[in-house]
């Protein structure tokens, strides 16, 4: 009786907390089922659209045409922007994280897309290794344009050291002009490294990554619009996995665009870039409009994944 008193005397009771408590869980639930449902809407609401849009015949057939354009006249941008913006300077975390492995993330986000679609088709194994088999193609085809390319670099150009001359021929000449000193045996990554001047033809390796990585996302990401109709037509509608990684490769190829917007604007480089972006072009004309779609190939994307009345309204 005392510790009753003592209870109630405290506003303290072990029933009406754990009802509370209890009544405080079954709401926090709700509420979370109800953010997780609203979430799952605007993820397949947002994916619906993105997919009408890169499946559209329209986007497949002028976006390599809009790439070029920008890759031409995207240099122009100079006059306009600001040489104090963060963006002109070379050292901006964007460029650190993704412009050096530009590859690794497109090949990771498109891998993992190529994979979940298939999970979600449920198609044989053999057939998801022959469509990851084009992450491999392009990535082998990518080191081998960058191994020749650094090679060629290497080969035409020429690295001088600046050397500040001495009082006693100091004159209008030498002042117009400093000296350079010839260092042979040297390559452009070991020139520049020290500190020493490089003269010499390039190819642009960023803006070739880049453009190729922009083209070959389209081209992945294009069966996205086929599948939602397949699955919707058998009732089987792909999983929020599924639309989440479509959706970061989208957001992907929204940052790949901006990088390359960045490089031509503030660090344009004639006509290294524009051979880069011609580079990476004929990359992926070569293997999406051209090897791919042979029989001894990995195949293009929708090939083997969707009936032959789907295929047949995809744009080529």
């Amino acid at each position: 009786m005392g510790s009753r008193t003592e209870n109630s005397t405290n506003g303290f009771s072990p029933e009406i907390t754990l009802g509370k408590l209890r009544k405080l869980a079954a709401q926090v639930l709700m509420l979370g089922k109800f953010l997780l449902r609203l979430l799952d809407a605007a993820l397949v609401f947002v994916t619906n659209s993105l997919a009408g849009i890169l499946g559209s015949s329209s986007l497949r057939r002028h976006f390599h045409l809009m790439l070029s354009a920008l890759v031409l006249f995207g240099p122009l941008l100079n006059i306009w922007v600001s040489k104090y913006s963060i963006f002109s300077n070379s050292n901006h975390f964007l460029y650190r994280k993704f412009l050096k492995s530009t590859w690794g993330w497109t090949c990771v986000f498109s891998g993992s897309f190529i994979l979940l679609l298939s999970i979600s088709a449920r198609h044989p194994p053999s057939l998801l290794f022959r469509h990851l088999s084009r992450m491999g193609v392009v990535g082998l085809l990518w080191w081998c344009c960058r191994r020749l390319l650094t090679l060629l670099e290497d080969a035409s150009g020429t690295c001088y050291e600046p050397m500040t001359p001495s009082q006693d021929i100091q004159g209008p000449a030498s002042s117009a002009q400093p000296l350079l000193l010839l260092h042979e045996d040297q390559t452009r990554a070991s020139c520049l490294n020290a500190n020493m001047v490089w003269r010499g033809h390039e190819v642009s390796q960023d803006v070739l990554v880049v453009s190729l990585c922009c083209l070959l996302l389209v081209e992945e990401m294009s069966v996205f619009g086929l599948h939602l109709a397949q699955a919707t037509a058998v009732q089987r509608p792909p999983g929020a996995p599924l639309r989440f990684i479509f959706l970061l490769c989208v957001l992907l190829l929204a940052v790949w665009v901006f990088l390359l917007m960045c490089l031509l604007a503030y660090f344009p480089k004639f006509p290294s870039q524009h051979l880069g972006g011609a580079l990476g072009y004929l990359v992926w004309r070569g293997l999406y409009q051209g090897w791919f779609r042979l029989k001894a190939s990995p195949g293009l994307p929708a090939e083997g994944q969707f009936t032959t009345k789907d295929i047949s309204t995809q744009p080529q």
